[in-house]
């Protein structure tokens, strides 16, 4: 399980970004992988699964 921080996220479209609080990565979040409801600097875990344009964080929880 990852930790991050929600850098971005637009409710309205249903995706936004959370970065990765070990690596500083960006990852691509999609609401279809949201288990909580999230906003911008919400603390998160989450996995990763490979998508389309690379890897997307999946199973996103408040922490």
């Amino acid at each position: 399980m990852n930790k991050g921080t929600v850098k971005f996220y637009n409710e309205f479209k249903g995706f936004g970004f959370i970065k990765d609080a070990n690596s500083g990565k960006e990852y691509y979040v999609n609401a279809s992988g949201l288990k909580d409801s999230i906003k911008e600097n919400d603390q998160v875990t989450f996995e990763l699964e490979e998508g389309k344009k690379g890897l997307n964080a999946v199973n996103v929880k408040l922490v």
